[in-house]
């Protein structure tokens, strides 16, 4: 009997090592495109499409990152795109979990089908609505300012749904027990629900600070003057005048995505499990 549980010790502890290493090859593979960015962001023009390709330069010219900055103004859009993707996220952050907390914690007639109809709005395609929305925020004078997609992205049904799926594997005893005590709606939702939700936060925060950071249609709709654009309407400003300057190119881009890969990195411990709790419970 040991020397047959040993037997099936040694095959599961194979069988992971194997997964391990595959798993591992499939994300270096993934990864390829963004090795070949980083290295072509350090060449010269000529460099950067080479056959055979050189993974590593021969001559590295960091110079590269800093002359983008002088050849369009890099610093606005980076400011713009963050200014956009902090308060949508901070926004969408407090009226998602006071929503799911109300659909989740609170009793009133018609909650589930208010509920459910409101979830049913991300079956909508964006492009059956896009024009009616562009006319409103025109009739309220807001096109070509950023105000207009803050507003236009205050509200999120997946938000909505993600918390919520979370909130319901909060027991309901927890909330009663703060009623009974005299905690009001509020205090509950502040004083015991907020901290006990950090990863699905952290996974909505993530979420929608990556979409509005990589948002292109919207900016590229609302947005025209070139002080209020943000960082993808820039690389595309910077593609259109600079189209042949590949390795440029590829140094704004990778200068483009970094806040993007710290903010992740900062929350990824929270992220799987966000996801993952959001998805059984409820």
């Amino acid at each position: 009997m040991e020397i047959t549980s040993a037997n099936k010790k040694k095959k599961v502890s194979l069988k992971n090592v194997i997964i391990l290493v595959l798993l591992t090859v499939f994300a270096l593979f993934t990864l390829i495109p963004f090795f070949w960015m980083i290295s072509a962001s350090f060449k010269t023009n000529n460099e950067v499409f080479a056959i055979p390709i050189q993974w590593i330069p021969k001559e590295w010219h960091p110079e590269n990152y800093s002359v983008i900055w002088d050849r369009i103004p890099l610093g606005t859009f980076f400011k713009n795109t963050a200014i956009l993707s902090i308060v949508i996220t901070l926004v969408q952050l407090f009226t998602s979990s006071f929503a799911a907390y109300g659909f989740s914690k609170m009793n009133f007639k018609g909650r589930d089908t208010l509920f459910l109809a409101y979830i049913a709005t991300i079956a909508v395609p964006w492009q059956s609505y896009m024009i009616p929305q562009f006319i409103m925020m025109r009739q309220l004078g807001l096109t070509d300012k950023l105000l207009s997609l803050i507003l236009l992205q205050a509200f999120s049904a997946f938000g909505v749904f993600l918390l919520k799926q979370y909130y319901s594997s909060i027991p309901d005893s927890l909330a009663e027990s703060a009623r009974i005590d005299g905690l009001s709606e509020w205090g509950i939702y502040r004083r015991i629900i907020l901290p006990l939700t950090k990863p699905a936060l952290a996974s909505l925060t993530i979420i929608t600070f990556v979409n509005t950071w990589n948002d292109y249609m919207g900016p590229f709709i609302y947005l025209s003057s070139t002080e209020n654009k943000t960082i993808q309407l820039g690389l595309k400003m910077f593609v259109g005048l600079y189209d042949a300057e590949y390795a440029l190119i590829m140094a704004a881009s990778v200068v483009s995505i970094l806040p993007v890969a710290v903010v992740f990195m900062a929350m990824q411990k929270y992220f799987v499990e966000g996801i993952a709790t959001s998805g059984v419970k409820g």
